[in-house]
């Protein structure tokens, strides 16, 4: 977490990738054709795409369902291309990549393409006697020109995703895919522009110093995917130009454990959430918290499960993937030194795989207890009870999302309503992300925003709240106007006033 601009285990500042400015603006990328008078190198490419968002080119339906399924042609026709980049970029293997990359990315595409025409529509609302002739509604507008600032662990879902938002929405969009994940990098510059318009849509490959650049220029909204400290200066950037941001961060979500339970149904649940694309996930649970009766059913419970996913020797498995890049293996690694290796704890640097691993007899304190983990590696923490639980979870940044398992819903229901997170999912791992009907966001040092489905259409959405009224029936605006009475504020007053009906009860 050391540099500014990218995720957890990204290259420190000047070890980035560096491109010359002529190796901007091929195949649809970025131009580094920046204004003179700003001095900075992306202008001219800001200042194109709102003079064609300006243009009203972006807004008709029909546009907007056009550029959407060129995604859909782009993810249908690259599907190879895009499992092989991230074989060579992470060791993904086929099925995680196939799931987390394009199935939820084209679920995504879907829902919106099936419901654009009403979530476009003007929203027409109440009205109070005073306007009843009147037409009041929310007009749903486009931002303006967004930068999408996407991370490493889930190259294509976490760059395509919010994108299919903006264009929904009626933006043009800059696309800032990681340069860690070089082959996907290289194949969304390439290949991307050639199925959208290169008029209201960008790539731009880069490092840190460039990316800082690129976040000088005035956008209408930022969309940032990362690191809890690379956020701050994404939205230190953002408010010198009083720019709305969404900001998808991390955390250490916890994973409750009740003494009630189906242990080897949970040690599967919550193996599959943690070591899935080697623990590289920001909803992956961070840390297991239950007694020490419940962890010794677990880890027996859990050591089959690995087994069972990956064999006895999981880094031939060819479904264990492997560390992104050095500097992040080297951090992963140096979290194993916490508490007691009770399952897997072998390492390759040269291939940067670090096995399935458990660690027990933790402290809080403990260096794996402070960051987020991203990497294939599951703490386990002593709680005497439920409450303990709570009160350790409350003690802490607000996650990303809160699991917890118990046989018993009330348990599951105590630790959903004492808790505050982004998100939450009983008596399973990862699987609320798959729903496009639910909201996806952190709060507090988990992120500030939310998207998925309509969601992300929301985000990308101003609403803007009209009132057309008729140039006539100026006597009825004459009680507005000076000379004040108190007659007048009597019939002011019940014609716009609004009044409660009773008692709020939720049903």
């Amino acid at each position: 977490m050391q540099q500014p601009l990218e995720p957890p285990g990204q290259q420190p500042p000047g070890s980035g990738a560096r491109k010359a400015p002529e190796d901007y603006g091929s195949g649809g990328t970025g131009s580094m054709d920046g204004d003179v008078a700003s001095g900075n190198p992306y202008a001219g490419l800001v200042s194109r795409l709102r003079a064609a968002w300006l243009s009203g080119k972006t807004r008709p339906m029909e546009y907007r369902v056009a550029q959407l399924e060129a995604l859909g042609r782009f993810l249908d026709e690259k599907k190879q291309d895009i499992l092989e980049a991230a074989a060579l970029d992470m060791g993904k293997p086929p099925f995680e990549a196939e799931f987390s990359e394009i199935i939820l990315c084209k679920n995504e595409l879907h829902e919106t393409l099936n419901n654009l025409g009403t979530w476009m529509k003007d929203e027409h609302v109440d009205r109070n006697l005073v306007t009843r002739l009147d037409s009041a509604f929310i007009r749903k507008d486009p931002y303006g020109v967004v930068l999408i600032i996407a991370p490493w662990n889930y190259p294509i879902h976490l760059l395509l995703g919010p994108l299919i938002g903006a264009i929904a929405a009626g933006n043009c969009a800059i696309i800032k895919p990681s340069e860690m994940t070089k082959n996907t990098e290289r194949l969304v510059a390439e290949a991307l522009p050639t199925y959208l318009d290169k008029d209201c849509f960008a790539v731009v490959t880069a490092g840190v110093e460039e990316t800082t650049r690129l976040l000088e220029n005035k956008f209408d909204y930022i969309f940032y995917t990362g690191s809890p400290s690379v956020g701050r200066i994404v939205m230190t950037a953002a408010a010198k130009h009083l720019t709305p941001v969404t900001l998808e961060l991390g955390g250490k979500n916890p994973c409750y454990v009740s003494d009630t339970c189906d242990v080897q149904n949970v040690a599967q649940r919550v193996a599959w959430g943690r070591f899935f694309n080697v623990g590289q996930t920001c909803i992956a649970p961070d840390y297991v918290l239950c007694s020490v009766e419940m962890r010794e059913k677990l880890l027996p419970a859990l050591r089959k499960a690995i087994t069972d996913f990956y064999g006895s020797n999981p880094r031939e498995s060819p479904d264990f993937g492997r560390i992104v890049g050095d500097k992040h293996f080297q951090r992963v690694q140096k979290l194993l030194c916490s508490g007691r290796v009770a399952i897997g704890g072998q390492t390759d640097e040269k291939e940067r795989y670090i096995a399935p691993t458990v660690l027990v007899d933790l402290q809080p304190s403990d260096p794996i207890m402070q960051e987020e983990i991203f990497g294939p590696i599951l703490p386990i923490v002593i709680v005497a009870n439920m409450d303990e639980a709570i009160d350790f979870i409350n003690s802490r940044e607000r996650p990303l999302v809160v699991y917890a398992f118990s046989s018993d819903d009330k348990v599951v229901n105590q630790v959903l309503e004492r808790t505050s997170s982004g998100g939450f999912c009983g008596n399973d791992t990862l699987m609320h992300v798959t729903l496009t009907s639910l909201p996806f966001g952190g709060i507090g040092n988990s992120g500030l925003g939310m998207y998925h489905g309509k969601f992300t259409f929301d985000t990308f959405t101003h609403c803007r709240g009209c009132l057309h009224r008729g140039m006539g029936r100026e006597a009825l605006n004459a009680l507005r106007y000076p000379p004040y009475s108190q007659q007048k504020m009597g019939i002011v007053r019940a014609a716009s006033e609004v009044k409660r009906k009773g008692a709020c009860t939720l049903l």
